[in-house]
């Protein structure tokens, strides 16, 4: 039976470009919403209306996307095989299910795009619909690679069972990162909370009590916007927030003198951080306070 292979690599190929451009994270605007091209014509990656989709340009039954938006209103969940994608209301048989469970049945690599956050997509690809499981109306979907020459890649599911596990655990981590950090850029409207930088590509989520901790959960409030240079030096304590939204530069700092851009640093000491305007996603002082205390001033 058809698997469209030909329209699958057009459109893995052209996803390599897209992250090479956007990074990890694409845009749906000004990204995926342009499609790729195939055979003179222009064939979207996904479709905004519906989270299951199958191209016109394929011959095949297989489903060429899947995707998970910023509001679904299904419980889609992640085990330990990968992700588990709920069938579309109605019945079983319906053409979109149907090319869902069509992908498992043919073993067709599918691109499993995960909202980041409003109008951000993570692709995940290829990506194997390893099971089928009609009696909970669900799918289980889990990372595969690519193998071959760099000019003759083609799309592989894990075989080993630990590898597999590993690469979900690794793409679990990476797509909670993408989604706190959209979330944090986004309720600081995409800027730097000290220098107010707006430029995106340069912006983190710098957690403000860390992950590893007990209370460093992945919240907004536990979230700060800040640009690459402030973020370094908000990790190695020589730029510190206090719970009154204070910046302080380290004494280390502000007694060298090492150039424009540490005296640029400078200037910020004392200042007060940029607060995002819902009081909500402002950052937890409690959690300032016990950050400020590993500050040595």
């Amino acid at each position: 039976m058809q698997r469209d292979d030909d329209v699958r690599t057009s459109c893995f190929s052209r996803l390599d470009v897209l992250c090479a451009i956007h990074g990890q994270d694409v845009p749906y605007r000004g990204g995926l919403d342009e499609g790729f091209a195939f055979r003179g014509q222009r064939v979207p990656f996904l479709s905004p209306q519906k989270g299951i989709f199958r191209a016109a340009a394929q011959r095949g039954p297989a489903a060429l996307s899947i995707n998970t938006s910023a509001n679904s209103p299904y419980d889609d969940e992640e085990i330990a095989d990968g992700f588990r994608y709920t069938y579309r209301a109605g019945p079983i048989d319906q053409p979109d299910n149907k090319a869902l469970r069509a992908a498992c049945s043919l073993g067709t690599p599918v691109v499993y795009f995960r909202a980041t956050g409003p109008g951000w997509y993570r692709p995940l690809y290829p990506a194997f619909i390893i099971r089928d499981e009609p009696a909970s109306r669900s799918v289980v979907l889990s990372p595969g690679r690519m193998v071959g020459p760099l000019d003759e890649r083609d799309p592989a599911p894990f075989g080993d069972v630990l590898e597999r596990r590993y690469a979900v655990r690794e793409e679990r981590v990476r797509l909670h990162q993408a989604a706190f950090r959209r979330r944090v850029i986004f309720a600081y409207a995409s800027s730097c909370t000290i220098c107010r930088l707006k430029e995106l590509r340069l912006l983190d989520a710098a957690h403000i009590v860390g992950d590893a901790q007990e209370t460093g959960e992945p919240r907004i409030t536990n979230g700060l916007s800040l640009c690459s240079i402030h973020h370094r030096a908000f990790d190695q304590n020589l730029v510190g927030i206090d719970p009154d939204h204070r910046v302080h530069v380290s004494h280390h700092l502000l007694e060298d003198e090492d150039g424009p851009m540490l005296e640029l640093l400078k200037t910020f000491h004392h200042t007060r951080i940029v607060l995002p305007q819902r009081r909500a996603w402002q950052p937890d002082r409690e959690q300032l306070a016990a950050r400020f205390g590993l500050f040595p001033g």
